[in-house]
This record gives structure tokens, C-alpha cells and sequence, in this order.
């Protein structure tokens, strides 16, 4: 696997996800991404997750986090480039697969251990904040 950053699309897995979405018919693209990240979050907790799995699932739940309050746009040259169906249905779905991605035994968080992934650690923690519900009246805040 390539990986060139820390950010969700930034590794051959998930840019080969997008190209996926990107290929897909208009009328496929919230199946593929809902498929995405039921495999990852219907994981069993000791069963081992594979870094492709969990790779694809960060992507997707960027592209969900990206529609919802607070979100940062999916605007990385990685990201698809077809428009996406109305994703934010998918919140709680995209929320348990990164609690399972960063849930032990998994690939891609051992990958990302130690100093040098603190930026791949922080990048999922913003997914997180920004998929995590919020109590009616409360706006999303980075502060």
C-alpha cells in the first residue's frame, strides 16, 4: 500500500475507492459508500481489521463527515469528482466504523502508532467530532 500523507484519501486504497465512486452510476455511489463502512463497523471487536478495509472506511466517512455541520470539504485531488447522493443518513454508520477502526485488534491503527501518526490520529478524531451527534440547539465548534 502507498501512502503519501495522513489525510483520509491519502493512500492508494482509498484513492482507488474514489475512482470506484467516480466510475459508479449515479444511482450506486451511497450503496458502495454505505457497503464500505457496514464491513468495517459490523467487524467483530476481536476479530484482526485489515488496513484496506479500514483505509476505505476513513475515506467514506470523510465524504459523509464533508456533508454534515462543521465538515471539511472532500476536496483533496484524491477525492471523487462525480457528485455524491445526500450522505449524512450514513452518519452513525461512518461514526462506528472509525470507533472500530480505532478499536484494537486493528491494521491501520498499528500502522499509525507511534509519533509519527499523530496527524493520522487527529485527522480521524476531527471525523468523529464532526459525525458525533449533537444534543438539539448545539452548534458544531472547534474551539
Amino acid at each position: 500500500m502507498g501512502t503519501w500523507d495522513a489525510g483520509p484519501f491519502d493512500n492508494d486504497t482509498a484513492a482507488d475507492f474514489c475512482g470506484d465512486l467516480d466510475e459508479a452510476g449515479p444511482g450506486e455511489r451511497e450503496g458502495i459508500v454505505r457497503g464500505v463502512l457496514a464491513v468495517v463497523a459490523d467487524a467483530a471487536g476481536d476479530d484482526y481489521l485489515e488496513s484496506p478495509d479500514s483505509d476505505r472506511a476513513v475515506a467514506a466517512a470523510a465524504l459523509v463527515a464533508a456533508q454534515c455541520p462543521g465538515g471539511e470539504p472532500a476536496d483533496s485531488a484524491y477525492a471523487p469528482d462525480e457528485p455524491l447522493p445526500d450522505l449524512v443518513g450514513l452518519r452513525g454508520l461512518a461514526l462506528a466504523a472509525l470507533d472500530r477502526v480505532m478499536t484494537e485488534p486493528s491494521e491501520l491503527l498499528e500502522l499509525w502508532e507511534g509519533p509519527d501518526g499523530a496527524s493520522w490520529r487527529a485527522h480521524v478524531s476531527r471525523l468523529r467530532d464532526v459525525l458525533r451527534p449533537r444534543p438539539p440547539g448545539e452548534q458544531f465548534s472547534l474551539i
